[in-house]
């Protein structure tokens, strides 16, 4: 709900989608012109790498337990603060349903879907672990492996259900978004409805 320009309870924009969907550079994108902290899993994982021990850096089912605890955490602290954020992880629905339904009743949840091209988001995949040093603390080699093994696909993603506002962004061009940056800053700030049924 909303006084005027101003919502009476923060904003909590998700932008979610399969890896290689170009959330990251959405997500930062929206934050940049809303003047919003975005709040990155991938992010919180590759800072926790080079503080926790080498044992538990080398386990990655610890280390992601760890980054998903820290994750909401820094969530729920801003959004009891009253602080409107947008978060991004490539979270498929059972994780990221457990750990937003508590948020609901701290802010307005409104979800964006990152879509895209499967060949795409392959060659992003693959670009992304060649040129960005940073992405040694995620499994990029083991997800292009299983992509050539035919073992992963885009199309596997299972999108967040939440009976919130969502809109479906496509991704898939080199430059700009279908809908256009504009409305999807609009949709991030509480100002527009859902254009996406939600399932």
């Amino acid at each position: 709900m909303a006084t005027g320009n101003r919502p009476e309870v923060p904003v909590l924009a998700v932008v979610s989608g399969p890896p290689g969907s170009g959330k990251t550079t959405l997500a930062r994108e929206v934050a940049r012109t809303l003047g919003l902290p975005l709040i990155c899993r991938d992010e919180i994982k590759q800072g926790m790498v080079h503080r926790v021990p080498a044992a538990e850096a080398d386990s990655e089912d610890l280390l992601n337990q760890r980054t998903l605890a820290a994750f909401f955490a820094v969530l729920e602290t801003l959004l009891r603060a009253g602080v409107s954020v947008i978060a991004e992880a490539a979270f498929q629905d059972r994780l990221w349903r457990p750990g937003l339904e508590p948020l609901a009743r701290l802010a307005e949840v409104r979800v964006i879907r990152c879509a895209v091209d499967a060949a795409v988001a392959h060659e992003r995949i693959a670009r992304r672990a060649e040129t960005d040093a940073h992405r040694a603390a995620h499994a990029d080699q083991d997800l292009l492996a299983a992509i050539a093994a035919g073992g992963y696909s885009t199309d596997s993603f299972v999108w967040i259900s939440l009976p919130v506002p969502t809109l479906t962004v496509d991704t898939t061009a080199t430059q700009g978004y279908d809908p256009g940056l504009r409305d999807i800053v609009a949709f991030a700030a509480g100002a527009v409805s859902s254009t996406t049924p939600v399932p």
